[in-house]
């Protein structure tokens, strides 16, 4: 087991025998291998890291329901900072102390609290209002958190007879406490704004910063995005469904660096699908996520599910979906996030026969979309071939998401790990073109015991540093998703606008009546002046436009007279998103008591 003993090794190691998972530990499934004292000690780092919630009694559970449905003020299951304002103020706590209790309960950064995170927030007023000093740990080491008595709230029963007597018609009571009812969310996209009416206004009736991300997309970027056809030039058209799905990890790396494994090795299972061998075994994309049973989904049922953000993925073909498979299975892991296995990468002469799909593009589509990118490498597969050359490029834009693992490093000793490690760092010098230094992590990351005859103390201490590194990142994902939402969605924001600029400029360089085949050759020929000229005019980042070979291949493909002139209304819009409505946004949706 790589993942023991995380801070110092002690002299023995001992495995205990295994125990059943704990729903509300994001990484419990290592604690299974460690001692007590370390078991405690990372399962309270890893849930404070990851938000999980604090257990409540149900009779505590009934009386929070009723206090929930009292503060949601328009039924829609969340609860906002306006609301939670007004409420928490009866607990006359201070308010930086009401400050760490939202920060603590929203750890997500999403700007509302379900009811879990509810019930998080009353337990931190109730132990502050027993004296005691909030921390993100605090729930992790009180004792008897089942049996925490709910906090005092001044002027409570006034406000749930008001509460009872408005909403209370004809619904039953349990034990003298109002039966839950869930009222389904509004939609936020029943009616089309008028002309005159501002997304300002707009945005005050959503609930969350990816709600307010939905609606921005649809009512000003996609527009943008329709008229200028970015969508056939870079990424897909969004759905909804592409804001509300899980957080993926990607696993990249040529076959038999322990891809596969890595994922089992987190799961401390086996997943529908799943095959390990020396050779190549794992022979199609898999995306391993959360379900109510075992399951495996074929290809071409998941791209036309319209709850799981893979339709866009037809676009491939029936060859490529022929060998994708969607995995299904309960997991207390894969409620926070997904992880894509993907097809080692071929080297030698495996890479001459070529596949039936546009491996690289498919690559780049998950890349888009992932929050993590893992690159593996073991000790004796350095060698970065053409065809993972490929994919790495693929990888352009992306590189704040990728790491890199350098696994298996237990199969070679402390001297040759040095000389493996900085071959590693030469090659990926080659291929990655920035002048940073790639972040490597050096592991070993499987269910078998560290090979004690090549790895000494200090390889040992090494390991664990670095696992515990990356189980960080891992860790850090669920609680970033929401930034990560707003980054990517002001860097396509920008993109599709640059894009716009380019497809306008190639329309207005094209005679009005006669030789627009040659003009549009000569355009095509000449399309690195065209990119020039537009960022001189716009004051544009050469960093942010595309690949110019790409653009060229894919508009060649088009009759450029037929795009649309620049339209400054909708570069307008995109412009006041980004510097108007997303600010307000996120102001609307941070910690109300800053």
């Amino acid at each position: 087991m790589r993942f023991q003993n995380f801070k110092r090794l002690s002299s023995k190691t001992t495995h205990p025998p295994s125990s059943s998972f704990s729903s509300s530990s994001f990484i419990s499934i290592h604690s299974l291998f460690l001692t007590k004292e370390k078991k405690k000690k990372r399962k309270e780092m890893v849930m404070s890291v990851s938000g999980s919630i604090g257990s409540c009694s149900k009779a505590h559970q009934k009386i929070y329901q009723q206090w929930f449905n009292c503060v949601d003020s328009d039924g829609d299951g969340r609860i906002t900072g306006d609301d939670a304002t007004l409420f928490f103020a009866k607990s006359n706590i201070e308010r930086p102390q009401l400050k760490q209790v939202w920060a603590i309960a929203d750890s997500k950064r999403q700007g509302f609290l379900g009811f879990k995170e509810f019930i998080t927030a009353m337990q931190l007023l109730s132990l502050a209002q027993a004296g005691h000093e909030l921390n993100a740990d605090l729930l992790r080491t009180t004792a008897d958190v089942e049996l925490l008595e709910p906090p005092v709230m001044e002027g409570l029963d006034l406000l749930l007879a008001k509460h009872s007597g408005s909403r209370n018609n004809g619904v039953p009571e349990t034990n003298g406490v109002l039966a839950a009812t869930h009222v389904p969310p509004k939609s936020l996209f029943t009616s089309r704004l008028s002309k005159k009416t501002s997304c300002h206004s707009s945005l005050g009736k959503v609930t969350s910063i990816v709600d307010g991300l939905k609606r921005l997309y649809n009512e000003k970027l996609k527009p943008l995005e329709v008229a200028y056809r970015y969508n056939d030039f870079a990424s897909p058209l969004l759905t909804d469904i592409d804001f509300d799905a899980k957080p993926m990890v990607m696993l990249l790396g040529q076959y038999s660096t322990g891809k596969t494994t890595f994922i089992k090795h987190l799961l401390k299972s086996n997943y529908p699908g799943a095959h390990i061998g020396p050779e190549p075994t794992t022979d199609r994309f898999i995306v391993v996520m959360g379900g109510p049973d075992e399951r495996s989904v074929p290809g071409n049922t998941i791209a036309v599910q319209a709850n799981m953000p893979f339709k866009s993925l037809s676009t491939f073909g029936g060859a490529f979906l022929s060998k994708f498979e969607c995995s299904q299975m309960p997991h207390p892991l894969l409620e926070h996030i997904t992880f894509v296995d993907t097809p080692g990468v071929l080297s030698g002469e495996k890479q001459r026969t070529q596949r039936s799909y546009d491996f690289t593009g498919v690559i780049k589509w998950f890349a888009e979309k992932c929050d993590l990118i893992l690159l593996l490498f073991d000790p004796h597969k350095l060698d970065i071939s053409d065809e993972f050359k490929r994919v790495i490029s693929s990888l352009h834009g992306q590189d704040d998401k990728i790491r890199v693992v350098l696994n298996k490093a237990d199969q070679v000793d402390t001297q040759q790990l040095m000389r493996v490690y900085g071959a590693l760092m030469w090659s990926l010098g080659k291929v990655l073109n920035t002048p940073e230094v790639t972040r490597v992590y050096v592991g070993s990351f499987n269910d078998k015991p560290i090979n004690e005859e090549s790895v000494d103390s200090m390889g040992k201490e090494l390991f664990e540093k670095e696992q515990d590194d990356l189980l960080v990142d891992l860790m850090d994902i669920p609680k970033k998703a929401c930034d990560r939402q707003i980054n990517e969605f002001v860097k396509r924001a920008r993109a599709a606008k640059i894009h716009a600029y380019i497809i306008s400029q190639l329309k207005k360089e094209m005679p009005a009546m006669m030789g627009k085949s040659k003009a549009q050759q000569k355009l095509m020929k000449n399309l690195e002046d065209v990119f020039a000229k537009v960022q001189r005019e716009f004051h544009l980042s050469a960093g942010d436009f595309p690949d110019v070979e790409h653009f060229r291949e894919v508009v060649g493909a088009y009759n450029i007279d037929k795009f649309e002139k620049l339209k400054p209304k909708m570069i307008q819009a995109v412009d006041d998103m980004l510097g108007y409505d997303i600010p307000d946004l996120l102001k609307n949706f941070r910690n109300p008591y800053e």
